[in-house]
């Protein structure tokens, strides 16, 4: 998925690009204000960072958006499915509806790619195979923002290869909305009574826009037997979030959230053995933070945020007496970020206390503390520049010191062309997992792991017109220490080492065209993009081991989208083409069709349209043909 980027039409609904807030501008010297993300300029677009806020029109950064008219129109009922569309990301699915996904970018480990919620890091510090359990349904989601490359200086620790940013909805005024679908890919369940496999869902939203702030509450249910043998889920979602303004340019700002997720997980982990196993997932969210603006140069951001997780995975599904896994995870999180405007230019700086604490029946009790400094600064000052620089400072009680610099350039060539480049460092701390986990003979542990460190290097060329936007970018990254699970023969259990050499090198593309103009009763827009991604993992394979993750990563990875509408009809079409480096490659097509009879929308999906058996994480075959038929109601 690529971003339209349009000036001519830049206060109308734009398919490709994200239009909301993510928060309140701390520029703005006026009232808090509701916003319409059906109205906000494109050049007023605010990429989510915890301290300067910078309009994604002045961004360095390879930046990606899926925004809310994106996630309506496309063919996806999930996080997981809607990030399966965008270049860069690698999405591996352990199964679908949402159940479980692994997320990386641009060749990195699903460990090294760090997820935020508004913002807020929601990293799951016992395993990242849980950290897009969240409790957030698809109809409450703004935009969701990728950004490619280290973040550490934006973001902290563990966004070593990038970070995905999903932004929830804030409303402008008070209603209600309700969105129910059913589907079936037609098969039947052979070991249970010859029944259709099939799944379904409702979410449910209601908004509240006045004098005492504006507040959203959202829920959802999806439950379904699967596709295949022991791949039934039910999943259960409710999330809140709420902004009350307390003066003319202060407010507070509330979230919370929990979700309930069991699924069958047959082939998930140990295949072909645990074809009876099922994993139950929970996550809470809850975060309270205060933005005010001092003065006319000063703002200050203070925040506290929760984060539980539990885990509990059954290899024998009908026998919980034995190899059972039980996990649970507190992680609170408090920060304080401040913005100082100057003559010289902007100056951002923010502190971070974070501490994790692990109770698990086969990792033990453990717990960790880290402590983060960050500062940048960002001028326009200089004819055609545009400079943003700055480091993270972090202490982390097991692996004490680090500081990790970055700086982003942008030169105007002309009014269409932008010379791009960036170059930082990023980090990441092995999970508990890595280090403590006993479940022979499966995996284990190992506590002498250091962390992983990298730095990376890209360049690029951007260009964008009333109509057409196309980027094209060339990166290096030098990952060292990295952190692969591996083992030198089927009779051992895997177990994560580090390693000295891991080199990737990679080349991006992506464009978007406008073909008609918004004012035409039908319009169109179309993207492309393409990444090759050249990974070295020399070390490892030379000493005989044999990889769990690394060898999975994508070679070449190309996605299309053309989205038409006329009238009340609207077509959707998406096309992905992946190939891994120890796999097949593969190509799929999704669709959408729909209808809308204001306030009532109607549509039919069908994913996979040509039935293709593909596999995107451990021995779990994807789902082939998919049909779903939904109704969306909302005022």
């Amino acid at each position: 998925m690529t971003i339209l980027y349009t000036l001519k039409y830049a206060t109308l609904p734009v398919l490709w690009s994200g239009l909301t807030l993510a928060q309140i501008n701390p520029d703005s010297r006026s009232a808090p204000q509701l916003a319409d993300s059906t109205a906000i300029p494109l050049n007023e677009v605010i990429i989510t960072e915890n301290r300067m806020q910078l309009p994604f029109t002045k961004q360095n950064r390879n930046i990606q958006i899926i925004d809310r008219q994106q996630i309506e129109a496309m063919p996806a009922r999930s996080i997981n499915e809607l990030l399966s569309h965008v270049g860069g990301v690698d999405l591996r699915q352990r199964g679908p509806f949402g159940t479980q996904a692994d997320v990386s970018i641009d060749g990195g480990s699903f460990e090294q790619t760090l997820i935020l919620v508004n913002g807020i890091k929601v990293l799951d510090a016992q395993t990242a195979h849980n950290s897009l359990n969240l409790p957030i349904p698809t109809d409450a989601i703004e935009r969701i923002e990728i950004i490619r490359g280290p973040a550490a200086r934006i973001y902290g620790i563990n966004s070593l290869t990038g970070a995905i940013n999903i932004v929830t909805r804030k409303p402008a005024t008070s209603g209600i909305s309700a969105h129910v679908y059913t589907g079936s890919g037609f098969k039947r369940d052979t070991a249970n009574n010859d029944i259709l496999f099939n799944g379904r869902g409702i979410q449910f939203g209601g908004t509240w826009a006045g004098r005492a702030g504006r507040h959203s509450l959202y829920g959802s249910h999806e439950s379904g037997n699967g596709y295949r043998y022991n791949t039934a889920f039910r999943n259960n979602k409710v999330f809140y979030q709420g902004d009350v303004a307390t003066n003319s340019t202060d407010a507070v700002s509330l979230m919370g959230g929990y979700v309930s997720n069991g699924f069958g997980a047959n082939g998930f982990y140990a295949a072909p053995g645990d074809k009876e196993s099922r994993e139950v997932v929970q996550t809470v969210l809850a975060a309270i933070g205060y933005r005010s603006r001092l003065n006319d140069r000063l703002s200050l951001s203070p925040r506290v945020s929760y984060r539980y997780g539990y885990d509990d995975y059954r290899y024998f599904r009908h026998d919980l007496s034995r190899a059972r896994s039980q996990h649970h995870t507190h992680t609170i999180n408090t920060e304080v970020n401040a913005t100082l405007q100057t003559g010289a230019g902007d100056i951002g700086v923010g502190l971070e206390m974070r501490n994790e604490v692990i109770q698990s029946s086969n990792i033990g009790d453990h717990s960790r503390n880290n402590y983060g400094l960050y500062t940048e600064f960002k001028t326009e000052k200089i004819k055609r520049l545009l400079l943003s620089a700055g480091a993270y400072i972090n202490y982390n009680s097991d692996y004490g010191w680090q500081v990790f610099p970055g700086i982003d350039l942008g030169y105007e060539l002309s009014d269409r062309w932008k010379l791009v480049g960036h170059t930082g460092m990023g980090h990441r701390i092995p999970s508990f997992t890595d280090l403590y986990i006993d479940q022979r003979p499966g995996n284990i542990g190992n506590p002498l792991l250091q962390s992983e460190s990298a730095w990376h290097a890209e360049g690029g060329l951007k260009y964008a017109d009333n109509r057409l936007m196309a980027h094209i970018g060339y990166f290096y990254r030098n990952m060292n220490d990295f952190i692969d699970w591996v083992r030198t023969s089927t009779n051992e259990p895997w177990q994560p080492h580090n390693f000295q050499r891991n080199r990737t090198r990679g080349f991006t593309f992506s464009g978007n065209y406008r073909i008609a103009s918004p004012y035409e009763r039908t319009t169109w827009m179309a993207g492309l993009s393409y990444t090759w991604l050249s990974p070295e993992f020399e070390d490892s394979q030379n000493e005989g081991f044999l990889s769990k993750y690394v060898i999975e990563s994508l070679r070449h990875q190309a996605t299309v989208h053309v989205h038409v509408t006329s009238g009340k009809l609207s077509v959707t079409a998406a096309a992905r083409y992946n190939e891994r480096i120890s796999y097949k490659s593969y190509f799929l097509g999704d669709a959408r069709f729909g209808y809308r009879v204001n306030p009532v929308d109607i549509y039919l999906d069908v994913q996979n349209i040509f039935d293709i058996t593909y596999i995107e994480a451990s021995a779990v075959p994807m789902p082939g043909r998919w049909f779903s038929l939904g109704v969306k109601y909302g005022i």
